[in-house]
């Protein structure tokens, strides 16, 4: 089975909670605070796999979850950081947060790396907090949170040269007699309904990728037919090749067939209409063809390249497989996304962003103020609220991020009710 798009969720580990210790050692009179930080949790890493072909795996496991790192210890010994994730995807995948839509990593090169969800770090210990003024706190952190999401990846198959048209033109023929795959042939729409990819080497040695792409049909862009479903595999080739069935066979024009399938491409994504484009005229083998070309000839006004051949008898294919080399070695890569300035080629393109540092208040049905935002969401997550000593230091931060204020201007008087995530405070002035 072909599997191109998939939603998975991935959480990054967890940091191991800091510990509360001290010293009680027979020949140390003072002793003093010696618990140890937590370790950083794993990440979740996605790494191009270059031996896969589809996103079939992702079908039977959708939840990836890194270990959390281990707690703090005692005599300030660091807990261990646990191992990345390591998530194997195909080349041409592309994560896209299910959230926003926004596109993360775009992973195209064997070998390339994204972290998808970033770890957490490990709560401090509390001989980390302790001061001239308490210099044995009972006060540790727990871990940070690890990233969490939902993702969706989307293949998009590696391919230089795309082969488009309407069911049985010829383009699954065309691809077994100009290279070693071998695409179920037959004399029926929708023969092919997954994308198939082939090698291709030209006489003088050159070589390209050439994929046969499932037929089009009027309104495919709209998810008529199999064409929406997939033209996302074209959006990678650098040179299309239209296959058009001259002998007019399947009872439609030539000519017509040309500009609805055109159309498609530019409703899907108007970058397509970039690429260079090769005309094959395809079953000249067969009587009327060779009528049909010379009417598509004159009504075809675009400066564009037409070779006639028939793919079962093989006639033609030297030169059009010359004439699409030559093309790939002048035509660059189409990036499928925005590359900004500070990226480089070493670097992942595109980075999940985390929530918003800010708080914001709102306010429930029954007049309870609600508390919610990243940076306070995580304080909270990473207070130990078992000892005093937290608790005044996550009240502490509060005050310091002007929440006190905030809830004051939004007439929080003693003893209503404040929320945060599942838990509830009653607010003192």
């Amino acid at each position: 089975m072909f599997v191109d798009h998939v939603k998975i969720y991935v959480k990054g580990g967890d940091g191991g909670d800091g510990m509360v210790a001290f010293r009680r050692e027979k020949y140390v009179p003072n002793g003093g605070p010696a618990g140890g930080d937590g370790g950083h949790g794993g990440n979740v890493v996605f790494v191009v796999d270059e031996g896969l072909r589809t996103l079939m795996d992702f079908r039977y496991k959708r939840h990836f979850k890194a270990e959390r790192g281990e707690h703090g210890m005692s005599k300030g010994m660091h807990g261990r950081r646990s191992e990345d994730l390591i998530v194997k995807v195909p080349p041409g995948t592309v994560v896209i947060n299910a959230e926003t839509n926004a596109v993360i990593a775009d992973l195209v090169e064997d070998g390339q790396r994204a972290v998808i969800a970033k770890a957490g770090r490990g709560g401090r210990g509390n001989s980390r907090f302790a001061t001239p003024a308490n210099p044995a706190p009972e006060l540790a952190e727990k871990g940070e949170p690890g990233q969490e999401l939902d993702v969706i990846l989307e293949l998009k198959v590696l391919a230089d040269v795309g082969l488009v048209g309407f069911p049985s033109v010829g383009k699954s023929t065309l691809l077994s007699v100009v290279s070693a795959a071998k695409p179920k042939i037959g004399a029926y729409h929708f023969t092919t309904i997954v994308p198939n990819l082939g090698m291709v080497e030209t006489e003088d040695g050159r070589s390209f990728a050439m994929a046969d792409l499932p037929g089009l049909i009027e309104g495919a862009h709209q998810g008529v037919g199999l064409g929406m479903q997939f033209l996302r595999h074209i959006e990678r080739t650098r040179v299309i090749v239209h296959v058009i069935d001259m002998s007019g066979m399947e009872g439609r024009d030539p000519y017509d067939d040309y500009v609805t399938i055109n159309k498609e491409l530019e409703e899907y994504n108007l970058r397509l209409t970039e690429r260079p484009q090769i005309i094959v005229a395809n079953k000249m083998d067969m009587p009327g063809a060779e009528e049909n070309l010379e009417e598509f000839k004159k009504k075809i006004k675009e400066d564009v390249k037409i070779f006639p051949i028939s793919a079962v008898s093989r006639q033609g294919l030297k030169p059009l497989l010359f004439e699409i080399a030559d093309l790939l070695e002048v035509t660059p890569e189409f990036q499928l996304h925005e590359i900004t300035e500070e990226e480089s080629d070493a670097t992942v393109l595109y980075k999940h962003e985390s929530k918003k540092d800010n708080f914001e208040i709102t306010r429930d049905d029954d007049g309870a103020f609600v508390l919610s935002g990243g940076s306070i969401e995580r304080l909270f997550k990473m207070t130990d609220f078992s000892r005093e000593d937290g608790i005044r230091r996550f009240a502490r931060q509060l005050r310091a991020m002007g929440v006190d204020e905030a809830l004051r201007e939004r007439g929080a008087q003693d003893g209503d009710i404040v929320r945060l995530l599942e838990f509830e405070f009653e607010f003192i002035d």
